[in-house]
């Protein structure tokens, strides 16, 4: 080979590396993307739910101006009808089914007192590298409130048994359940809406990949 194919041909090999890196990059922010617009749905919904709480409030303190409707702030709800949860009772368990807007189900929610498991659904086959399940909602959600927690911990706010706990059960890259336990009730509404979403997204890719 003379010494200008040789020249020739690392220039293609690192225009190859290149295309390679940049690949893998789009791929990082586009997932990064997901997890970010997810998380804006998540303080979209919490925003509405607080500002019809504080609507309430102020209709029986009529001396107090009441503030514009969050619902006219905020864009139309969601087409998934996201339940709320009730009262947690001492020993007592919810079951929560998430469905997608034509009915099929993703996976069952059992809430308890302070601690949620997902069952996902037999007939779907979950894996864990169908986005946005490891980058949002495991390192972006769930590790970050464990960090959040042990941080308080440390600093004597919270109670070491009370940090935060995950738990996922696969068989072999395929995803059967996730026990998350310490949850409390704000988070259980908030990991309640993360969840629902993050399924549906990764039941959309799922589809669209077959």
């Amino acid at each position: 080979m003379t010494e200008e194919n040789q020249a020739e041909s690392n220039k293609v090999r690192k225009m190859a590396e290149l295309r390679e890196l940049l690949d893998r990059r789009i791929h990082d922010i586009e997932t990064e993307l997901e997890g970010l617009r997810s998380l804006m749905d998540v303080l979209n919904s919490v925003l509405l739910e607080k500002g019809f709480k504080r609507a309430d409030f102020q209709k029986s303190a009529p001396e107090t101006a009441p503030s514009p409707s969050m619902e006219e702030a905020w864009p139309p709800k969601p087409t998934t009808k996201v339940e709320e949860p009730e009262p947690f009772a001492a020993k007592e368990e919810q079951v929560v089914p998430f469905k997608t807007v034509t009915g099929d189900l993703l996976a069952n929610l059992y809430l308890s007192k302070d601690s949620m498991r997902i069952v996902l659904a037999d007939d779907k086959r979950f894996t864990v590298d169908v986005p946005p399940f490891m980058a949002f909602l495991v390192e972006r959600v769930l590790a970050k409130m464990q960090e959040k927690d042990k941080e308080a911990a440390a600093t004597g706010e919270l109670a070491p048994d009370q940090i935060l706990s995950y738990e996922i059960v696969r068989d072999g890259d395929v995803l059967r359940e996730m026990t998350i336990r310490n949850v409390g009730e704000d988070r259980t509404r908030e990991l309640k809406s993360t969840i629902r979403w993050t399924l549906e997204k990764m039941y959309e890719k799922m589809k669209s990949s077959t």
